[in-house]
């Protein structure tokens, strides 16, 4: 059943799951792209989505360990997908999830994250009480955004990113990610990110 939120410009919009029938409408997006988008995107050159992206992207959400929400918004008489969350657990770290949400450019500074964020955070895997993510380096739009659902620590390792946890529940004891793999998950949940190529992150 969708959620019905409402941006701040007053735009009606409703939260879906991400379903396994949006195979085609992501594959059909992404082949409009043209090259420049998709080197940009992929940071290498993508000709197709492959079977194994779409795997991830699509099949591999099961609403518990991995939630992935799709904001419509209504334009005229249409309903259309604008922006994409997804909630994700570590596999090695029950507590932990990394979360991320992307925004079409044409939609981005109109609340749309905002509104997006609590659902996620509500629809979490269970267990979970903290936030592991990264945020670009200079975002803090982002920032502000994370702060909204929890207490944020957040530490600059590079001049790229900025590594923050969120605490989700007050004086929970959490146990460190192992380093490695924590990198090795970052990486896979960037690659989900980057095969949604019609949207891009809210600055």
């Amino acid at each position: 059943m969708a959620d019905q939120v409402v941006l701040p410009d007053g735009t009606a919009a409703w939260v879906w799951p991400l379903l396994p029938t949006d195979r085609r409408a992501l594959v059909a997006e992404f082949e409009q792209l043209s090259p420049e988008s998709v080197r940009s995107r992929f940071l290498g050159p993508v000709v197709h989505l492959t079977e194994a992206m779409l795997h991830t992207l699509v099949d591999d959400v099961d609403g518990v360990d991995h939630v992935a929400l799709v904001l419509l918004a209504e334009v005229g008489d249409e309903v259309l997908p604008v922006a994409i969350g997804r909630i994700v657990r570590y596999p090695d770290q029950p507590d932990a999830a990394d979360l991320a949400i992307t925004v079409k450019d044409a939609w981005q500074g109109r609340g749309v994250a905002t509104a997006l964020m609590p659902l996620l955070v509500a629809q979490r895997p269970p267990g979970v009480t903290r936030i592991v993510t990264e945020v670009a380096a200079g975002n803090p739009a982002s920032l502000a955004m994370l702060r909204r659902v929890g207490d944020v620590h957040a530490t600059s390792d590079s001049l790229d990113a900025t590594e923050v946890e969120v605490a989700l529940v007050p004086d929970a004891d959490p146990t460190p990610l192992p380093a490695a793999r924590y990198a090795e998950w970052r990486r896979n949940l960037y690659t989900r990110d980057l095969v949604c190529p019609w949207l891009r992150e809210e600055p």
